[in-house]
């Protein structure tokens, strides 16, 4: 365990804060959105009504009796929580309890002919038709001439820079999309990154460019280990993981990979089982490299080379230091342990009031294997800087940098 003193929590009580604008903003766009994307009938719209008062002005209600998770958010801290203000707890929980409120608003969970509808199905397809993605698909063709390892790196900042497609984020920032694409990372540990998940042959990763591919599933055969990759948003920055996910598994540099989902629809545009099939399609259905690599996942679903996973605790309110031995267990025995995006850093290194300089090691000495962050930077939580680099940060943008989606990192504890 970590010697490193806790710092405190994140709450949603500060007025002005970037927490309070979510609770008292960006949660009342999206019930907006939700309610204009589909013809729900009244009762839905009773529902949704009820949420947006009782999210804003209202106190933490319990889930209803029925509920097929009620006991299981007992167990993350609900009967604790009941009856304060949502601006009053911690925000991490306050964000993912109403989301959880929101799919009851909209009878995801039923009985009824809305059980099983995602909410947010309309926002990650149109994520995923637009011309931006067609466009980003078609570079791949491009980079099939160039050496192995220079694939790899542009691959990797693929992914990590599609998290900038966050639908979420997008609803409280307009601007987002107007930004320059790749501003300079504030961490780089990518050269750790690749000292874990080395070549199967480090002498054609280096020189090829046409060459042919060492094929899906071929680094079990080397002996290379199992990738788990925790994924964070559908659409455009799942497709970049997938194509990640592709090239990591045709040199050899894993023997498999084990995708993490969430259960069920989660902050707007969090991943599912069903994004990921999504995903694939469209991938298959582009043309060129990326239908190639499409149909390389699709075989490798199928023979286990590739396996989804969407654990329950993908969706709890709670850091990953809390989570259950069997999911420690898989990241345990992976390689590496690859957690993509904003939420997964904040439950990754504690949702708290971090000096930005707190070794990034330090905070998750608890993780049970190497794990390594791909994160786009919206939301104050931020460890494992340099003094040197915070303060140039500060003095160029106040705090504004750690929100605003300009500037990312690479961070690995192996």
């Amino acid at each position: 365990m970590s010697d490193t003193p806790a710092s405190p929590v994140i709450l949603g009580n500060e007025p002005g804060s970037f927490p309070h604008s979510v609770l008292a903003a960006r949660h009342p766009a999206i019930i907006q959105q939700v309610r204009d994307a589909f013809p729900y009938g009244p009762d839905i719209h009773r529902g949704l009504d009820a949420l947006l008062d009782n999210c804003t002005k209202g106190v933490i209600e319990p889930l209803p009796a029925a509920a097929p998770d009620r006991d299981r958010w007992r167990s993350w801290g609900l009967d604790a929580y009941v009856g304060r203000s949502w601006f009053d707890v911690p925000w991490l929980w306050s964000e993912s309890y109403f989301y959880r409120r929101l799919l009851d608003a909209v009878g995801y969970f039923g009985p009824g002919p809305w059980q099983g509808i995602d909410p947010f199905r309309p926002f990650k397809l149109a994520e995923l038709d637009a011309p931006e993605t067609d466009d980003e698909l078609s570079v791949l063709d491009t980079l099939e001439a160039r050496p192995a390892d220079e694939r790899a790196r542009a691959l990797l900042h693929g992914s990590l820079w599609g998290n900038r497609a966050d639908l979420g984020f997008r609803l409280s920032d307009a601007e987002a999309g107007e930004r320059a694409a790749v501003p300079a990372l504030v961490a780089d540990d990518s050269e750790t990154l690749w000292a874990l998940l080395p070549a199967a042959d480090p002498a054609e990763e280096a020189d090829s460019g046409t060459g042919t591919e060492t094929g899906l599933g071929r680094g079990g055969e080397s002996g290379a280990g199992t990738l788990c990759l925790v994924a964070d948003n559908a659409g455009r920055e799942l497709i970049p993981d997938l194509l990640l996910a592709a090239h990591l598994l045709d040199h050899g540099r894993c023997g498999r990979v084990v995708l993490h989902v969430k259960p069920y629809p989660y902050y707007v545009s969090d991943a599912t089982t069903a994004d990921v099939v999504d995903a694939l399609r469209k991938l298959t259905g582009a043309g060129g490299a990326a239908a190639d690599r499409g149909r390389r996942l699709w075989a490798a679903m199928a023979d286990g080379t590739l396996t989804v996973r969407a654990h329950p605790f993908s969706c709890a309110p709670l850091p990953y230091a809390a989570m259950p031995e069997d999911l420690r267990a898989d990241f345990a025995a992976a390689s590496l342990t690859i957690v993509k995006g904003d939420l997964n850093y904040r439950r990754l290194v504690g949702d708290s009031r971090w000096r930005p300089t707190t070794p990034f090691a330090e905070v998750t000495a608890y993780f049970p294997g190497p794990v390594a962050a791909l994160r786009t930077l919206k939301s104050d939580v931020i460890t494992g800087l340099d003094a040197d680099t915070e303060a140039a940060l500060v003095a160029a943008e106040g705090q504004r940098w750690r929100t605003g989606g300009t500037h990312a990192l690479i961070q690995v504890r192996e």
